[in-house]
């Protein structure tokens, strides 16, 4: 999808589907009289409220209207940048619909949507692009075509071009929301493409290979470990869990370096499990198939160490995954086993599809022990209890830092990308308590979110800026349409992002 900007008037643009943005209170002040300027009654409004996502079609007549087809599109109130993301998925989804080709964004207003949402013209554009990503994106990679009944099928209906109207004054922040909406839009379809794909499609070698080729696009370093270097480092918890796999782990670090000097260093870590079985503590059979998405933390931190690197931030940023698929096996962890980590600190195995926390406990201590990063970050689909707790749309943030965690919190308001804070209080500690080792995986019942955060907090090796974000819930969704398109969110990719520039 090319997205380009013009200052050209609309009359004098090819549009075969031309989109007016309307906030409510610009519909009340002047819906009437741009109206009539495009050919069309202002009765045609008493079928049209302006609320954020709320699309309105109109045919005009020849001679009359700029364009065949003219689209009132709704901003809502306009005051947050969720609005105008609706509004970007709303329109490219219908026009996939009606499979237009192109589309025309009346931008004029924007300043005045600027003001509403009391942000920067580029803002408002940025979030507008994100959501055309988002209601274009399709998942079919996989599909042969091969049954299909209908000639017209062979038109998907993609979106060759959109172009951005505005006044020239607005053209040079336009130009900038645009390049910025791209990047984050592309990188979160990335982390989409990746979660979507089955287990037979991704193994650890294949999403370290996504990083590298990530890297290449965004001009970042990408170094893999293989099986052998794993082993030599003593990753026992990220080894333990690849025991019934017939597929070898890999541990990727990904380093993007800004040209001058750095302001920080920021470690974001990744969960990497491919598919998630249960291995011999075996899940149900019912809904295992979503269990492929259990790398969505992975691929959030690949979206986002890209973006990081496109959009040139000046903070290094340092992604590690640890890789591999939980299966059962003769040879497999077993309940009972006591593993070293990479840490050194012994760990009983309570149960064995509590696998997660063991190959990010690992690589947090890489993190602290390679980098001293200014702050850590992990992300992972972690818990089931975390969505009892907080449901589907919201991820639960754990941290040992007051500041970070309100970044954080901050950060996931701005970008609809929400969290919500969880404790870590101490008493919870004696809830994972061993016998046999320093610490047990598994929790006593209840509370199963924070006493999996308080394992991870162990390998920390006392860092003092951490924080863990539970995506179980936000990463996968089952809904459909629009920017609720059933499968993988790309969730993580914004959040991060936003919080990053916070850092720059």
């Amino acid at each position: 999808m090319n997205i380009i900007a013009t200052t050209d008037p609309v009359r004098k643009i090819d549009a075969g589907f031309l989109a007016l943005p309307f906030t409510c209170s610009l519909l009340k002040k002047n819906g009437t009289a741009l109206l009539k300027e495009h050919g069309f009654p202002g009765n045609v409004l008493d079928d049209f409220k302006a609320e954020a996502g709320e699309l309105l079609v109109l045919y005009g007549s020849a001679g009359k209207a700029f364009s065949g087809r003219v689209a009132l599109l709704g901003l809502g109130e306009g005051k947050k940048a969720g609005d105008f993301r609706k509004a970007g998925a709303a329109i490219v989804g219908r026009a996939i619909e009606m499979k237009t080709g192109s589309v025309v964004i009346d931008m004029s207003g924007i300043k005045g949507f600027a003001a509403s949402s009391k942000s920067s013209a580029t803002s408002v554009c940025t979030a507008f692009v994100e959501g055309c990503f988002a209601g274009s994106y399709r998942f079919d990679r996989l599909k042969s075509g091969k049954l299909k009944k209908k000639a017209e099928d062979d038109n998907p209906g993609k979106i060759a071009e959109m172009i951005f109207r505005s006044e020239p004054a607005q053209l040079g922040a336009l130009e900038a929301g645009i390049a910025e909406g791209v990047v984050t839009g592309s990188c979160q379809s990335l982390a989409r493409d990746l979660v979507n794909l089955p287990g037979n499609h991704l193994q650890a070698v294949d999403l370290a290979k996504a990083a590298t080729e990530s890297g290449v696009r965004g001009g970042y370093d990408v170094r893999v470990f293989g099986k052998a270097e794993i082993e030599e480092l003593g990753m026992g918890g990220l080894l333990s869990v690849n025991k019934g796999s017939v597929h070898p782990p890999t541990f990727s670090v990904l380093d993007y370096r800004p040209a001058g000097k750095a302001e920080k260093t920021i470690a974001l870590v990744g969960k990497g499990i491919t598919f998630d079985s249960g291995g011999i503590s075996i899940k149900p059979s019912e809904g295992m198939g979503e269990m492929k998405s259990d790398m969505a933390g992975a691929a959030a931190v690949i979206g986002a160490v890209e973006a990081a690197a496109r959009l040139r931030l000046p903070v290094r940023v340092v992604g590690l995954i640890p890789s591999t698929d939980n299966m059962p096996d003769g040879s497999a962890m077993k309940p009972g086993d006591v593993i070293a980590t990479y840490s050194g600190i012994t760990v009983e195995v309570g149960n064995t599809d509590a696998e997660g926390r063991l190959i990010l406990a690992d690589a947090l201590t890489y993190a602290k022990k390679h980098y001293n990063p200014d702050a850590i970050v992990d992300l992972a689909t972690l818990t089931g209890a975390c969505i009892v707790a907080l449901g589907y749309s919201v991820a639960g943030l754990f941290s040992n830092n007051d500041k970070l965690a309100d970044d954080i919190f901050d950060s996931g308001l701005r970008t609809e990308e929400k969290v919500w804070r969880m404790p870590l209080w101490e008493e919870y500690d004696e809830m994972i308590k061993s016998d046999v080792a320093d610490v047990s995986n598994l929790g006593a019942r209840g509370a199963g979110s924070v006493t999996a955060a308080k394992f991870l907090e162990k390998f920390l090796d006392g860092h003092k800026k951490w924080a863990h974000i539970d995506i179980a819930g936000p990463s996968y969704a089952p809904g459909k349409g629009g920017a609720k398109a059933s499968g993988a969110t790309g969730f993580g990719v914004r959040l991060l992002v936003d919080l990053l520039k916070k850092w720059s």
